[in-house]
């Protein structure tokens, strides 16, 4: 018979083996058999009742311990980059243990606040308690409601902000944090979200007026967990930089270098010098300078400030404000190129030859001094014959010959055909009050044009420089489309009357016929919108597997520092391949570039999602004044609760919900991405023009609901009678029709 073991003896058997901790296992351990497990469920019982274990299932473990697996939320990094974490699940007496996440190479990218399902191992001897090795990460952040608090009798409620949010959250009395009625606030889940009733949140911020304008970013910035103070040893770092010094870098301070950007620009970058090449080997040809900020000088690989740049991973831009990457002291001082200033940079001279084809690049470590801080518009006027005080003296020197290397550039861009869209970019013009004053398109000029062939041509050099030196860096990925994509923007191309080859291996060019078939015509926006949604979302990778967008084989980001951890990576590796001091690339940091490229394309994509969601907010509060007014458009995308409109006047989209169209029953068919109405007959489709009344604009979730009043000129009246039981036309019917009203719709296909 073997002797039932003391209460002592089982918590510490249950503390020892965390991962055995069933009666099961507990009877097997101590050799318990037959009806001494009677016993032993007897003081497993007076254990739990005594509140010394707990059980959970069919497991049993201390309660001042936690469980060897949990559920924490993940901290901010501490001064030394260490990551701690909070246990959501912790039930002891005394204070939460310290954890320490320790995550491995191989892990996704994870960031503060998330959520995570963690194996424990307790420590001793050590500052911490437990280490936690991720199992997998619990969502982004899903436990976290960013809403407008409406007061009740018994603790109120919150309206979540977030589009497409289903329910209210209820609040306790106690868990309200003073806040009051209308005031935005951001608040935490308690307790699990039931099938029954409204799920239950405490209130952790309150973040003031909702209705304000300088709201609208600040909604976005905590919508998307957007960091957007940096810690004191940051600053404390970036406050006590110094400007570089000449020593061991090339001097470039006497070269005509000019910065090029709009009129708003909150950092200057990157300084541009063109000049007819004098190699006689070279008729015709040009050399180009492009020099960008050192900025890995004065961010250290290891330091507050690296740690906190890789964690933003770019600037995020508003209309009313940015998020940068890099503290003020850094962006906005010592890595601005201002004018007569000198600037630690990296530059690269490329020479093209007459026709743009590159034919030789060199990378330099340099200080340098800008000649002058020009504007877009500036730089255009002056090319176009109407110069101003500042740009006056430059037009010969700098401009013009700016301007005749750009001439080269295009014609081999021609040749190479990149992808070509040309698509409006929306400006948001504010009041000094933070009020949208008008909604409109941004100029597109040569100026800009010059730029953007500039800084590609000094990515591809980048690039080129560190694969033939053999140095680790990250890549600009962007893979060619999706099968099922490039086949829905064949069925919008025929809907509006055009062609899309099929059959062979897709090219830029193939697409850029498509496009110049469009080019004037009616379609012209739906088209260019169309393609740029049927492309994959490009991406950082440590592996080249080329640009598919730019037509290029080999791209990696060099040319804005300042905003992206990408091009800081890509300057440290140029520091480390040239040997030009200590601040390269480092050993580890290469070896974790596939986590940082992850997380970098993470932080990338949630920063456009908060800029997409901001701009749609603004246009809803410009467009809120006008609810009942009607608008033109032209149908651009097909769900199965309704149909997207692109607003012609402001580009803004609105949703015309299924509900809207009447009783009768509306058949989505995905195929030709239509619907049609079972008893009407009426088809909407993408590239349909139609007339809409402004319904309804939310400004705090950027929504805008419309009414159909006219498809392609025609009124349609809303049908009330009783809804359909089932579509009388089958889906091939509607493919049918669309390809009858293509055979009717006449299509431009005159290129360029």
């Amino acid at each position: 018979m073997a002797m039932i073991p003391s209460k002592d003896q089982i918590r510490t058997w249950i503390a020892d083996n965390p991962h055995a901790t069933s009666k099961r296992d507990i009877a097997k351990a101590f050799g318990i058999k037959g009806a001494e497990r009677i016993d032993l469920k007897r003081i497993l019982k007076e254990l739990e009742a005594e509140g010394l274990v707990e059980k959970q299932g069919k497991t049993y473990r201390d309660p001042d311990k936690l469980p060897p697996v949990s559920v924490l939320q993940l901290l901010a990094p501490d001064d030394l980059g260490d990551i701690f974490a909070r246990p959501l699940e912790w039930q002891g007496e005394g204070p939460e243990p310290k954890i320490l996440f320790s995550p491995r190479a191989t892990d996704p990218a994870v960031g503060q606040g998330d959520r995570i399902l963690a194996r424990m191992q307790e420590v001793e001897g050590e500052d911490h308690q437990y280490v936690a090795r991720l199992i997998r990460r619990i969502g982004t952040n899903p436990l976290r409601v960013l809403g407008v608090f409406r007061k009740g009798a018994e603790g109120g409620r919150i309206v979540p902000i977030t589009k497409g949010a289903d329910r209210d959250w209820a609040v306790r009395p106690g868990e309200t944090h003073g806040a009051r009625d209308g005031e935005l606030v951001e608040a935490e889940q308690v307790g699990p979200k039931g099938r029954m009733g409204l799920p239950r949140a405490r209130i952790v911020t309150r973040l003031g007026d909702p209705g304000a304008p300088r709201a609208v970013s600040l909604i976005a910035i905590h919508d998307h967990a957007i960091p957007d103070a940096f810690p004191d040893a940051a600053i404390e770092e970036a406050d006590a930089a110094t400007p570089a010094g000449p020593d061991g870098r090339d001097d470039l301070r006497d070269m005509a270098l000019v910065t090029i950007d709009p009129a708003d620009a909150r950092d200057r970058d990157d300084a541009v010098l063109a000049h007819l090449d004098d190699d006689p080997k070279n008729p015709g040809g040009h050399v180009i300078w492009v020099a960008i900020a050192d900025v890995a000088h004065y961010v250290r690989p290891g330091s507050a400030l690296d740690r906190e740049a890789k964690k933003r991973g770019n600037s995020t831009y508003f209309p009313d404000c940015v998020v940068p990457m890099l503290p003020d002291r850094l962006s906005g001082d010592l890595c601005s190129l201002h004018e007569g200033v000198p600037r630690a940079c990296l530059a690269v001279r490329m020479v093209i030859s007459a026709d743009g084809t590159k034919i030789a690049h060199r990378f330099v470590r340099g200080m340098m001094r800008s000649i002058a801080s020009l504007e877009y518009a500036q730089v255009q006027a002056a090319q176009d014959g109407q110069p101003d005080d500042k740009t006056a003296p430059l037009v010969d020197d700098v401009i013009h010959p700016l301007y005749a290397a750009y001439d080269a550039l295009t014609a081999a861009r021609t040749r190479r055909q990149p992808l070509d869209l040309d698509l409006p970019e929306r400006r948001i013009e504010l009041s000094e009050e933070g009020e949208v004053t008008s909604v409109a398109f941004k100029d597109r000029l040569d100026a800009h044009r010059l730029i953007e062939e500039f800084m590609v041509l000094a990515n591809v050099a980048a690039a080129e420089e560190l694969i033939s030196r053999r140095q680790p860096l990250l890549f600009r990925v962007h893979e060619e489309p999706a099968p099922e994509k490039l086949e829905a923007l064949r069925e919008v191309a025929l809907a509006s009357g055009f062609t899309l080859a099929k059959g062979q291996v897709l090219q830029t060019s193939h697409l850029n016929r498509l496009l110049a078939q469009a080019e004037g015509s009616d379609f012209d926006e739906l088209i260019n919108i169309t393609t740029l949604r049927s492309m994959q979302q490009a991406y950082y990778f440590p592996q080249n597997f080329g640009h598919f967008g730019l037509a290029l084989k080999a791209y990696a980001h060099f040319t804005s520092p300042i905003r992206r951890y990408s091009d800081l990576v890509v300057h440290r590796a140029l520091i480390a391949a040239h040997g030009w001091g200590q601040d390269g690339l480092s050993v580890e940091d290469a070896a974790h570039l596939d986590e940082t490229a992850k997380h970098i394309s993470g932080t990338e994509r949630r920063s456009m999602a908060a800029e997409r969601d901001t701009v749609d907010r603004y246009l809803a509060a410009y467009l809120a004044d006008r609810v009942g007014s009607t608008f033109t458009g032209r149908i651009s995308g097909v769900a199965r609760f309704g149909a997207f409109v692109k607003l012609d006047e402001t580009g803004a989209d609105g949703l015309l919900p299924i509900r809207s169209l009447g009783n009768e029953y509306f058949h989505h068919d995905a195929d030709s991405q239509t619907l049609m109405g079972s008893e009407s007959g009426l088809t909407i489709g993408i590239g349909d023009r139609v007339t809409v009344k402004l319904a309804e604009a939310v400004p705090v979730t950027g929504g805008l609901t419309l009414e159909l009043i006219e498809i392609d000129g025609k009124h349609t009246p809303v049908r009330r009678g009783r809804p359909g039981t089932s579509p009388r036309r089958k889906a091939g019917q509607v493919a049918k029709k669309r390809a009858g009203l293509r055979k009717k719709t006449p299509g431009n296909r005159s290129g360029r």
